[in-house]
């Protein structure tokens, strides 16, 4: 599809001169050297009302970011998973409540950590079983090594969990080593950022009877014309494929990470619901606007309004913020007044956070700097993308926010 402006800026509220302030603001980033390149789209009312790109894909090949660049999405995988699983759930193939030791018996009897060491850990067991909800909703008690803010956090590094599971897992050997691990907390009893939307992935495999990739490609990606989403590029492809860069600590220059960049370029040993997709612009595009349009586009239907507004409420246990409920260890999203549904962070209110948005507008982002945002009051959808790692070196996100929602007057 065309990534070109499809409306005058002006006609669908915004200030054509404010709007022009984001290119402005983020190429700054670029000249300094702080990212490689960008790319950038805003829509308001199903219509593009800002699209461009800046800089360079691969600034050691000099190769300018282009409309087709293919990036690295890592945790925008989640949404995409927890879609897939709705629709099972749809189906009435399953239910939010159903304990998932049904169709995942290891995690039967799993065990929460108490107290002690990453070398002496005390558990005890735990008194809820973890639930369908709470895979969707991170409270499941998992977490991620790569973390490293508490000791169960340790154990997964211990166990070969850091960034990505032991090298040889794929996804049913991965999520089979993690139900051996002592969970972080009690489930439904806190939120902690993890290795939940993995499992949800093994869930999914298991219920459909279909490894992730293919129900992904059946059920969501071809019917949503997501023809460039993958699990790794090849070929002509990988030239498409943004480098991957990291902050240097001294001068804070953008500098070539392939330690994790080039694993983008061969297919995986493991294909996780949480962070594995690679996609465009066009595709992502295509993903917000389905959810803007309450679970349908161009004619297809993946899921029935209702369900994608039941998704994009706050699921935290007494309607409580990430601010009060989150078991910390996390910088993709601000804590305050934000609550978390099925698979997103929802805004609850803007005021704590000291982010302009509105009340019910979701959101989620990847450790490599890209993030998107629906506000269904507003009807805006945002796109950003860049390949710096972590996500939490740069406001870019905030920034973003402030001049977008800044930029309309009607």
């Amino acid at each position: 599809m065309s990534l070109q402006r499809s409306v005058d800026p002006g006609q669908v509220g915004f200030d054509p001169a404010r709007l022009a302030r984001i290119d402005a603001h983020f190429a700054r980033y670029v000249d300094t050297g702080a990212l490689a390149g960008w790319q950038l789209m805003v829509t308001r009312r199903g219509e593009i009302a800002h699209a461009s790109t800046y800089g360079l894909r691969d600034r050691e090949a000099g190769k300018p970011v282009e409309p087709d660049t293919l990036w690295r999405i890592y945790s925008m995988t989640k949404p995409i998973t927890s879609v897939a699983a709705m629709i099972l759930w749809e189906e009435g193939r399953l239910q939010l409540t159903d304990e998932i030791s049904r169709w995942l018996p290891e995690f039967a009897d799993v065990r929460v950590y108490d107290r002690g060491s990453t070398l002496k850990p005390y558990t005890v067991p735990a008194i809820e079983p973890i639930r369908v909800w709470h895979l969707l909703t991170h409270t499941a008690g998992l977490t991620y090594g790569f973390l490293q803010t508490s000791v169960v956090d340790g154990l997964y590094r211990a166990a070969g969990y850091d960034l990505y599971p032991p090298a040889g897992f794929d996804l049913a050997t991965a999520v089979a080593g993690l139900a051996r691990l002592p969970l972080l907390f009690q489930p439904g009893t806190a939120w902690g950022y993890s290795v939940a939307t993995d499992v949800l992935g093994r869930l999914v495999e298991v219920v459909s009877g279909q490894s992730l990739d293919t129900f992904l490609a059946e059920r969501v990606l071809g019917p949503l014309g997501m023809t460039d989403t993958r699990w790794w590029a090849e070929g002509p492809d990988a030239e498409r494929l943004a480098a991957c860069y990291a902050p240097d600590p001294t001068s804070g220059q953008a500098v070539r990470y392939d330690t994790i960049g080039r694993l983008a370029l061969q297919k995986p040993e493991l294909l996780a619901g949480g962070s594995g997709l690679l996609s465009t612009a066009a595709d992502y595009h295509r993903f917000t606007q389905f959810l803007l349009r309450g679970g349908e586009l161009d004619g297809v239907r993946l899921l029935g309004p209702r369900t994608v507004r039941f998704m994009t409420r706050n699921h935290l246990p007494g309607g409580q913020d990430l601010g009060r409920l989150s078991a910390g260890g996390f910088a993709e999203t601000t804590f305050e007044g934000i609550g978390f549904g099925l698979g997103f962070a929802v805004v609850e209110d803007p005021v704590p956070s000291r982010a302009p948005s509105s009340v019910g507008e979701y959101y989620w982002g990847g450790v490599a700097s890209t993030a998107f945002w629906v506000d269904p009051v507003e009807e805006i959808t945002a796109l950003i993308f860049t390949q710096l790692v972590p996500s939490s070196t740069y406001p870019l996100r905030a920034e973003l926010r402030q001049l977008v929602y800044s930029a309309i007057v009607d």
